[in-house]
């Protein structure tokens, strides 16, 4: 196998003559291309993404239609409202029941904990607002003499959107409960689950705009997998899924830039600078999936006023005392988010569990792989 090298900006070099993304016949081209890197394999190739919103183009545009039937697309852990874990969720449905008012995104409103989400507390009483951005939640804040939690969830992209309003002196009444996560953790436990098929993965476009292509060398060099960052265009996810197979097919464990429209090897150095001056990793569990180490974030300690865990007493024990519904004992969501099994697998699937009903965190977010393949039709075969 060859050894890695540093990222590369082969994409560049090949949308640099025209930024055009929905064009059927090159989209075929793509395909037909990936067709014959696949038959050179003679064998099955199975890739990751880690990233709803690649799944959503994925399955919004039918890219699945089109792909080689060797080649077998699995959605990962990319979904943050997917994995963000129970005892996170109760902690604020306790709040919001306690009187205190918290303001999230509307993904995590229904998101169930043990035995209630927010949406339920809100139908108690509670006072629960949903909001666009950290900002807006810190202009509840300014309005209102009540204290506002922010309940505050995603990747590496909206944790700096929150790093920023926490630096930006927010007002006394206002605090931050972090249920925050980072990839790349992750991207490590699924290379070394001793039944994983996964053989290359797909980085989300917009998180490496903040950390940069570069950051995923080490992992490459860890466990010799190659990894494509792409954007999120039909054309961008196809260009990157080509390049990701011919990897494979090659042997080259590389990481590969093909989004170098928004994309750099540095990425963002001062929203790094903001990320990490106010968050610290630390291991914790993720919803179904296992105990990431370092995949949680959580403020430090010199922001000890602004998190919501240093200000309150967050009594979850209380419960904990509740049985669960029977139907989440069935629901596989931690499997799916692993890549082990499809929405299809799930006994609940359009059944009892549907966006208007959901029983699993992955029908309840716009990137989750149970309510997008709802939406749109799951794995056509057209």
């Amino acid at each position: 196998m060859a050894e890695p090298v540093r990222s590369t900006d082969a994409g560049l070099r090949a949308g640099a003559a025209e930024l055009k993304f929905r064009d059927p016949a090159k989209a075929r081209e793509l395909a037909g291309a990936m067709e014959s890197v696949c038959e050179a394999v003679g064998r099955e190739v199975s890739v990751m993404h880690v990233c709803g919103s690649h799944e959503q183009s994925i399955a919004k545009y039918g890219l699945r239609t089109i792909l080689p039937r060797r080649l077998d697309v699995i959605m990962g852990p990319g979904c943050p409202v997917c994995v963000t874990d129970v005892p996170e969720v109760d902690e604020a449905v306790v709040l919001a029941a306690d009187g205190v008012r918290v303001a999230t995104y509307g993904d995590m409103v229904r998101v169930p904990g043990t035995v209630k989400s927010l949406a339920d507390a809100q139908a108690e009483g509670a006072r629960v607002d949903v909001v666009y951005s950290a900002a807006q939640a810190v202009e509840i804040a300014r309005g209102t003499a009540e204290e506002v939690v922010f309940f505050a969830s995603g990747f590496e992209t909206t944790a700096v959107a929150t790093a920023a309003v926490i630096v930006a002196d927010p007002p006394p009444n206002f605090s931050v409960l972090s249920a925050h996560k980072y990839i790349p953790p992750v991207m490590e436990i699924v290379a070394e689950m001793p039944a994983t098929r996964v053989e290359g993965f797909l980085a989300a476009g917009h998180a490496a705009t903040i950390t940069g292509s570069a950051l995923f060398e080490p992992f490459v060099e860890r466990h010799g997998i190659p990894v494509v960052v792409a954007g999120f265009e039909p054309l961008d996810v196809l260009a990157g899924l080509l390049k990701l197979v011919e990897l494979v097919r090659d042997q080259e464990p590389l990481v590969v830039n093909m989004y170098p429209r928004c994309v750099t090897p540095e990425g963002n150095r001062n929203a790094q600078e903001q990320l990490w001056r106010v968050f610290r990793t630390m291991g914790g569990r993720w919803r179904g999936i296992a105990h990431v180490p370092n995949g949680n974030l959580r403020l430090r300690d010199e922001f000890a006023h602004v998190d919501t865990r240093k200000r309150f007493q967050i009594a979850v024990e209380r419960l904990w005392s509740h049985a669960p519904s029977a139907l989440t004992q069935v629901c596989i969501c931690g499997d799916i988010m692993a890549g082990i099994a499809s929405p299809n697998d799930c006994d609940l699937f359009g059944k009892e569990c549907t966006p208007d009903a959901p029983v699993g965190a992955c029908m309840v977010s716009n990137e989750g792989t149970c309510k997008i393949w709802h939406q749109y039709g799951g794995h056509p075969d057209l």
